[in-house]
Formats: structure tokens, sequence, C-alpha cells
């Protein structure tokens, strides 16, 4: 991937049309600002019961959107990214519509996970509450096929999304043509997405065991055959995310938008600074993305081993979020939504923030700045508040960060001071030379954090005072011959800049 900013968004959330709407944006009024774009799901269908996380069919592009002909123009304004859904497929489906029908005498009757499979000889109940699970309930749908068969089907997501045997021919087939079918279209990186899930074994938590590690080492193999890199998406303890970095291209820096806000709203960066002491460089550093705001990722895990936050801090860090949104995330998260995650909250971040501008450009300056590759998420981009409008409509948690902009509001929230100061910010990113070398961080007082990057004679440097809260970005600068040094600044209230 390109060493510079990328763009996370869904086509019509973003354009409120297709993908020839997104290719004269980002050639438009947003030309120059990303690298990359991670397409969120475009598969048909783009509405099912999981905003395209259910496909239908995960080979054909939605036509209210386009074809892979238009895919192949976007991947001429940027780098594209696209999601391997790896552990589940819509019980919409063609191949799972089959099986219904047939059952075993189905063709596609491989393809689907059962309880019998996992556990031939049945299950102890230490067996089932060993399973670790993202949501309530366990994770089995019952279903009768049309020959009368009784099936208790695995579905660890919904009853609309049926697990896949991945360790089956034909899971491994389904997966190595949509593989296929992202290298023809120019797509040069993948998402695995829900990997974690994606092995069951009898007698162990069915998450993240040896064997999910080998099956990721054996899909990535197959992506890097054809010139695919690949992001893995696992939310787990920060030992284990480091862990799994050293054996995959990408890993998501999950941790990071929880621990940020505990540093904005305590003037705390003790936290964050021990995570940065630890955490892979090989990251794609989020605060915001189509799911909610993360807080396993700095929690204890299941057997007691400590978090990057205490437990008060966390509970802490959630009333805070929903104090800031005036009760909005609230609203839109645990018991309080359908199609609920245990591990995070529902709110944009700008909310979580309190639309504090200062703050919202703090937080994304230490993003910028921390290694790996920054995603900006579409509303995080146009600094977009909670769509309660939308929560009401669904009643399904994380739509609260999921709004339908029309071109008009794009235009309009771009040009509004924070979303241009952020657009600066990007660009200064994704140009200075300085973020090729190499990183050091400072905290010379709990409340201080000081990131520099270093190559050559080149530099940049970020001092944030979480307390007050103040940043600015000082920075070299070659004169338009290329000599002598220039040294620049930013601050996070005004953006203006001043010669040294």
């Amino acid at each position: 991937m390109k060493n510079q900013v990328q763009l996370i968004t869904y086509v019509d959330r973003l354009t409120g049309s297709g993908i020839r709407d997104l290719i004269k944006l980002l050639n438009g009024s947003l030309a120059g600002v990303f690298g990359g774009v991670h397409l969120l799901p475009f598969f048909h269908p783009i509405d099912g019961s999981d905003a395209g996380f259910d496909p239908i069919d995960h080979t054909a592009v939605d036509p209210r959107l386009g074809d892979w002909e238009d895919i192949r123009l976007l991947g001429d304004a940027a780098e594209l990214m696209a999601d391997l859904i790896v552990n589940h497929m819509s019980s919409q489906s063609v191949p799972f519509q089959d099986y219904l029908q047939r059952g075993a005498t189905s063709t596609y009757a491989g393809l689907f996970l059962t309880y019998g499979k996992v556990f031939p000889r049945g299950a102890t109940e230490e067996d089932l509450l060993r399973i670790y699970r993202p949501r309530p309930g366990l994770p089995f749908t019952y279903t009768t096929v049309a020959t009368g068969d009784k099936r208790l089907l695995w579905t660890t997501f919904t009853s609309q999304q049926i697990d896949i045997d991945v360790s089956h021919q034909q899971g491994q087939g389904y997966l190595n043509a949509i593989l296929q079918r992202f290298q023809a279209a120019g797509i040069r990186s993948v998402r695995m997405d829900a990997v974690g899930y994606a092995i069951k074994k009898a007698g162990t938590t069915c998450f993240m065991i040896p064997e999910t590690y080998a099956f990721i080492a054996e899909l990535t193999a197959q992506a890097h055959a054809l010139g695919i890199e690949v992001l893995v998406e696992i939310h787990s303890h920060f030992k284990q995310q480091v862990e799994i970095a050293s054996c995959v291209d990408w890993v998501y820096d999950f941790a990071l938008p929880p621990l940020l806000l505990h540093a904005l709203y305590e003037a705390d960066t003790e936290p964050l600074m021990k995570w940065l002491a630890v955490r892979p460089n090989n990251a794609v550093t989020v605060l915001d993305t189509h799911d909610g705001i993360g807080v396993i990722d700095v929690g204890a895990d299941e057997a007691g081993n400590p978090g990057l936050l205490e437990p008060t801090a966390i509970h802490e860090l959630v009333e805070e979020i929903h104090n800031r949104s005036h009760g909005e995330s609230r609203m839109a998260t645990g018991a309080a939504a359908n199609n609920l995650d245990l591990y995070q909250v529902n709110c944009t971040y700008y909310d979580a923030l309190g639309q504090n501008d200062t703050e919202y450009l703090i937080a994304r300056a230490v993003q910028l700045f921390v290694p790996g590759i920054p995603q900006i998420y579409y509303v995080g981009l146009l600094a977009g508040t909670n769509d309660m409008e939308l929560l009401a409509r669904t009643c399904v948690g994380r739509d609260i960060n999921r709004h339908y902009f029309t071109l008009g509001e794009v235009e309009t929230a771009l040009s509004t001071p924070v979303v241009q100061r952020l657009i600066e910010l990007i660009r200064l990113r994704n140009k200075h030379p300085a973020f090729g070398g190499t990183p050091s961080f400072h905290s010379a007082a709990s409340h201080l954090l000081t990131i520099n990057w270093t190559l050559a004679d080149e530099w940049i440097r970020l001092n944030v005072n979480f307390a007050t809260p103040y940043a600015t970005i000082e920075y070299s600068c070659k004169d338009t011959n290329g000599n002598g040094t220039i040294c620049r600044g930013w601050n996070a209230e005004t953006s203006k800049e001043t010669g040294r």
C-alpha cells in the first residue's frame, strides 16, 4: 500500500449514487487528498441484513452502483482495497437456497458449516460456553431443509449470515474465486473480514486458535500469488494484535481510538504511550469505521491479562462518550439496538468529542503521525454527526455512524473550517518526506505528547498538550531551489501557518 492516507467509504452513502460519481469526487473536490480507497461492500446486494456484509453474490457488483469496469476505472484514481468476507454469505445466496431445497444431495452441501461437523459426538455445556461470542447467544440457527432433514447451522453473527466451511474444498474454492475476481478488477489489497471466527474446532474458543493462524497464512499466500496485499481485521487483546501482525501484511490499530479519547477526556497519555512502545508499525490506523468504537481492544482478556486501560477507566470512557453525545450513543449501543456487538460503542468520533473542533483535529493529527497507513472513514472525513433518523428507521445501532450523504451535503461539509483543516493535515501527511523515515515518541508529562519523524535533513514534529487542549505541528520545508530549511508551524485551533 502507498504510504498515504486512505479513504474508507461505502459508494452510495458518500455520493448518493454510484461508482462513477465517486470517481468524479476523487478527481474533483477531493483531488490529491487520498492515495487509496477502501471500498466497503459493493457486492450484490448493498442493502442486505448487514449493509453488504452478507453478500448474495460476492463476485458481482451491485448494478445500482455500476459494474466491474467502473471498479477498474476507480482504481485509476486511487489504489483499491475491498472486503473479502471470509466467514459467511447471505442466506439468500444461490448456494444456500439450493442447500435448503436439496439438503445433503445439494451440489453446495460441503460449503456450509453445521453443528455436527464441529461436534460429531455432541458438545458439553462447557464446550458451548467456551466458544467466544461477539454477540449474545449461541452461534447456531435451527433449520429444516425441504427434504425434512433438520440442521443446526453455524451462524456466528446473524441467522441471515450463514457460516462457510473454509476447511472444505468448496469453501476454499469459493474464497479463491473471489480473489481471482478481485485481481481481474485491479484491486490491490483485501481486508479479511471476520477471519478470526473462520475456523471452528471442538474444545476451543473457535476464535483465533492456532488453526486460524494457519488458515490466515494459507489464504494470505493465495492473495500474494495474485499480487494482493492482506489486512487482517481482529478485535482482541492488544498482545494478540502484536502477535498476528508478525504473520501478515497489515493489521488494524483498533486500540488507538479509545486511547485517544481517554487522553483527551482525562489529559492522560500514559496508556497511549504504553501502546506506542509496543504496537506494530505495519498497522492501518483508524479513529472510526463502519463499526463502532471498540473497547475490547484496550481491555483485559478472558484469562485476566491486563489491558491498556483498567476496567474503571473503560467504564468512565464509555460513559463520557454517552455524555459528550448527549445520550445518543447510549441509544445505539448494546441492548438498546439490534445487530449489537458486545465490544463497541456506536457513535461518530466527532460526537464522541462533543463536536469540539480542536479536540477532533488533535485526534486526527495524532492518528496521522502514528506509524502505519491512516484510513479516514467517510463520515469522519466530513465531521459527520450521529444520524438519529437513520437509527430510528432501521433500529441498527451502527447505522448511527452510516449516514447517507447527498453530493450537496458533501460539498457543504467540505467547506466547513474543521473539514478544511483536516484535509490540510491529510495533504501534509501525504507529501512530507519525513513520514518515510523514522518515528520517535516522547512525553515530558502525563498530559503531553511529542511525535517526531526524521529522514536525513527532513523532519516533522507534532506537539500535543491534552490538558489545554492544544497542538502544533512544525516541519522542514525546502525553498523553491531545494536549498536551506524553512520551518513552518500549524496549530489545531486556527490552522494558520507562520514562517520561522
